[in-house]
């Protein structure tokens, strides 16, 4: 038979349990969630910059041009497609876009920059904008929120 404070602070036990297992969970749920955020968070600029330099490897120029928000037909102003070809086509200084290695990537409130390294002294800034995922030249190497990025388009 048992007496009659056996069973006194076994509810306490159980909820101090269950509390314990909810800060756990809350703990792990946050910690998942932080690095899911930080590896993921610049996917859809990245892809972007990816379908850019397939298309360069390709020599599939004008659709290459239309990710910059030009087209053939309305060029950005100061950069026509002749201009485009000049600095990613065959004749370029950068003809083969496989050599180029993606050394640095910044993370800025409106859009992503990535360093391509084409050797030791040879390095573009290339700015992908996160609300149209316009692709461009980024004028500095490293995050700049005074200038906004409709100045970057047609550069």
């Amino acid at each position: 038979m048992s007496g009659y404070l056996d069973n006194f602070g076994a509810s306490d036990q159980r909820r101090e349990t269950i509390l314990k297992r909810i800060v756990l969970v809350a703990v792990i749920a946050a910690v998942i969630g932080g690095i899911l955020y930080f590896q993921f968070r610049n996917y859809r600029e990245e892809a972007r910059l990816e379908e850019f330099m397939t298309l360069l490897e390709q020599k599939d120029f004008e659709p290459a041009y239309r990710l910059w928000g030009c087209t053939a037909e309305t060029p950005c102003p100061g950069y026509p497609f002749e201009k485009f070809l000049q600095d990613w086509g065959p004749d370029s200084l950068h003809p083969d876009i496989t050599a180029a290695e993606i050394t640095r990537t910044r993370t800025c409130s409106d859009g992503i920059i990535k360093t391509l390294t084409f050797g030791e002294d040879d390095e573009l800034w290339i700015w992908v904008a996160s609300d149209d995922l316009v692709i461009g030249f980024a004028p500095w190497p490293v995050c700049n929120p005074r200038i906004p990025t409709s100045t970057l388009q047609g550069q």
